[in-house]
């Protein structure tokens, strides 16, 4: 068997049947070479499992789930196969409560999903960004019955989060968009625990029913620290929890690599951690979308360049949406949170840290697979 980036790209072309729910399971050696492609030294993928989707791929563990989205794909032009199949299922098998806070929707696959679920009496509530709120979908969900609260005029609802049943939380990079789920490069992780999804309803009410948005947010997140399986997750929301500064103590601590995929970077002094990490001999690699490169005031992209760090610019004709860093091949940082000035201090914004290799082993296959494609 090839090594994990051959098997993911199986996946992502769609080798595998697209509309299939069991998973196969991947050898650990095959995926052992695949994670030292990406990230010059080995990780530990035992036991984690290929999910089959016709125009993304996923990886599953004992608790995760986590999927990339693959504009390559010629499905995705037909918007099926995407990310949002699991999602939707997930919704289907909602019993309570579907919480979701989204910066744009304009799916109408979910908003069938959301209605459905709310005809099986699941009580359905959206925070949504106030740009968004006459989206046809929107419209059509606020018809129906579905209560949806919108940001006030200070910074962005830029979150990105769904807690279904108060005992799992979905949440990544991709907006519940087509764009954002078929034609640019994102992140969906799905994690199952009780206290993390306290975590994210918490941050939901915040906004849902204390109309508390951007710098008006008070520190609450009942479980900073979240034990999962055994692996260690730090949960972080802006402009709550001084997210910027933990992730430059984290870049600091840094001993082996930093990988990083960034669709905005203009946060200084992260910047010049992963700057100051490099220049003691950390190896360093960074894919930044080229249009928020060529467009954002005090990007990072020449200052990285100057410093002689690998960072390269994407080769999509979408976004490379992530917000994702990978620290020594064993922690992973992902969500909503852009690092810039604005996602700290004005949006209103979710991170995850998590340490664990397996999940590291997997956003550096989709690092690889972003990579390669960049324009060096």
């Amino acid at each position: 068997m090839k090594h994990l980036a051959l098997s993911l790209i199986l996946v992502v072309a769609g080798c595998l049947p697209s509309k299939a729910t069991e998973s196969r399971s991947t050898s650990s050696a095959a995926m052992q070479s695949g994670a030292s492609v990406a990230a010059g030294q080995s990780g530990d993928l035992e036991g984690l499992q290929a999910i089959p989707l016709g125009a993304a791929y996923g990886i599953r563990s004992s608790w995760f789930d986590v999927y990339f989205t693959n504009p390559a794909s010629p499905l995705a032009t037909q918007f099926t196969g995407g990310a949002d199949f699991p999602l939707i299922e997930a919704i289907d098998a909602s019993r309570l409560t579907v919480d979701v806070a989204a910066y744009r929707l304009d799916s109408f696959e979910l908003r069938t999903a959301f209605l459905r679920a709310l005809d099986r009496g699941v009580r359905v509530r959206l925070v949504m960004e106030a740009d968004d709120l006459e989206s046809s979908d929107v419209q059509a969900l606020l018809r129906a019955g579905v209560p949806v609260i919108s940001d006030g005029p200070d910074g962005r609802m830029h979150s990105k989060f769904m807690v279904i049943d108060g005992d799992e939380v979905w949440t990544g990079s991709m907006n519940f968009t087509y764009s954002g789920t078929y034609f640019d490069n994102n992140n969906l992780l799905r994690i199952r625990s009780k206290e993390l999804a306290a975590d994210f309803t918490s941050e939901f009410e915040e906004m849902f029913s204390e109309r508390r948005f951007g710098p008006n947010v008070v520190r609450n997140t009942p479980f900073p620290v979240v034990q999962v399986a055994g692996r260690e997750l730090r949960v972080y929301f802006a402009p709550d929890d001084g997210a910027a500064g933990a992730l430059e103590e984290l870049i600091r601590q840094a001993t082996q690599s930093i990988h990083f995929l960034a669709f905005s970077f203009t946060a200084d002094d992260l910047a010049d951690a992963i700057m100051n990490a490099a220049a003691d001999d950390i190896m360093t690699r960074g894919v930044m979308d080229a249009d928020q490169v060529q467009s954002n005031i005090g990007g990072e992209f020449d200052a990285f360049r100057r410093a002689g760090l690998d960072v390269r610019l994407d080769g999509l004709a979408g976004q490379m949406h992530h917000k994702v860093i990978v620290l020594d091949g064993k922690i992973v940082v992902t969500g909503s949170y852009n690092f810039s000035a604005s996602a700290e201090e004005r949006n209103d914004e979710n991170l995850l840290v998590i340490h664990d290799p397996q999940l590291a082993a997997a956003y550096l296959s989709e690092f690889s697979r972003v990579y390669d494609s960049a324009l060096p």
